[in-house]
C-alpha cells in the first residue's frame, strides 16, 4: 500500500482531508482516527502534525505526504513538489511595530516559528541579527521586549493588525499546499501506480474546481466568433442543430471571468447558455 501523511489538525487539515474525499478516497470520521486504511484504494493515511510530516517522508517511513511548502523549507529535508495543491496561500514576512518608522533587520532581535527558513534568508542577505524561536504566538513578543521584529506566515494580515503590527520589505516565500516526496523515491511498481492515480485524481479535482462547462447555442454566421469567446480547454465540441442553420456548442472554461464570458457571447448572438459545474475529470 502506498503511505501518505496528511495534516491532522490545522489550516491544512481540513483542505487536504476534502481534496482526498472529492478525488474518491476513505477519509476518516474521528479526528482521534490517526491511521485509516483504504483498502479499496491501495493506500494508508496517516494524520500527522504539519510540522512533522516533512520528517516522515524525508526519512522513508511514509512514501508522501501535503504539508505547506514554507514548513517544507523549514524543515530543511530535502524533497520533490510533486504538485501544488493551490490552498493554504500565504507569504511569509517581516512585520514590526506600526509606529516605526523604517524598521531594520540589521542587529535586531526576530521573533520567529521558522528559524531555519528565517536564518538562511538573513544569511544570503548578508545580514546579522539574532533569531529568537517561539512555538507560536509570535505577534506578542515585540509588546513583551523580547523581539523587535516578527516573521511569520500571513494570509489576510488581521492577526498582525490586530497586534499593532505591519508588515515591511518583500515576501521571505510565498507558500502554498504541496504533495511531495523524498528525492528520487524508487517505489515498487503496484505503489508507484497508486501513486500515479493519485496524481491524475487530484489533477483532476484540482482542474474541475476551476473549470466548467458552458453550453450555448449559436446561429452559423456567428459560430467562428462565439469559439474566439470559448476557445476552451482544448477546443469546443460543435454539433449542429436540427432543422434549424444553428449549432449547439459546448467548452469547458475558466470559472474566472465567467460572466463577463457569458456576456460576451449573448451580444454575439448565442442563446440558451448554460454553466454546469464540473464534479470531477481527467485531463
Amino acid at each position: 500500500m502506498l503511505r501518505i501523511a496528511l495534516p491532522n489538525k490545522g489550516a491544512l487539515h481540513e483542505p487536504a482531508s476534502a481534496l482526498f474525499a472529492e478525488s474518491g478516497y476513505v477519509q476518516r470520521s474521528s479526528s482521534k482516527e490517526l491511521v485509516l486504511v483504504d483498502e479499496a484504494n491501495e493506500v494508508e493515511f496517516f494524520f500527522l502534525r504539519p510540522r512533522d510530516i516533512a520528517v516522515y517522508v524525508g526519512t522513508g517511513t511514509v512514501d508522501v505526504g501535503i504539508t505547506g511548502e514554507d514548513m517544507l523549507m523549514d524543515s530543511g529535508t530535502p524533497a520533490d513538489v510533486l504538485m501544488r495543491l493551490g490552498f493554504a496561500v500565504s507569504t511569509f514576512r517581516f512585520a514590526a511595530p506600526r509606529d516605526v518608522q523604517d524598521p531594520q533587520l540589521e542587529g535586531a532581535r526576530i521573533a520567529t516559528s521558522y528559524d531555519r527558513l528565517v536564518t538562511d534568508h538573513l544569511q544570503a542577505a548578508g545580514i546579522s541579527a539574532e533569531v529568537v524561536h517561539l512555538d507560536g504566538a509570535v505577534e506578542s513578543s515585540i509588546q513583551l521586549g523580547i523581539a523587535d521584529v516578527i516573521a511569520d506566515v500571513v494570509e489576510t494580515g488581521s492577526t498582525l493588525r490586530a497586534a499593532g503590527l505591519a508588515t515591511f520589505g518583500d515576501p521571505i516565500v510565498r507558500s502554498e499546499a504541496v504533495l511531495f516526496s523524498r528525492p528520487g523515491i524508487d517505489l515498487d511498481p503496484a505503489r508507484a501506480h497508486t501513486l500515479e492515480v493519485l496524481r491524475r485524481r487530484i489533477r483532476g479535482v484540482l482542474v474541475a474546481r476551476e473549470y466548467v462547462l458552458l453550453d450555448f447555442d449559436i446561429a452559423a454566421e456567428n459560430l467562428d466568433r462565439a469559439v474566439e469567446i470559448t476557445p476552451g480547454f482544448e477546443s469546443p465540441t460543435v454539433s449542429p442543430l436540427h432543422g434549424r442553420d444553428w449549432y449547439a456548442v459546448r467548452s469547458m472554461v475558466s470559472r474566472r471571468g465567467l460572466n463577463a464570458m457569458m456576456d460576451e457571447l449573448y451580444e454575439a448572438g448565442a442563446r440558451a447558455i448554460l454553466v454546469t459545474d464540473i464534479q470531477a475529470c481527467r485531463i
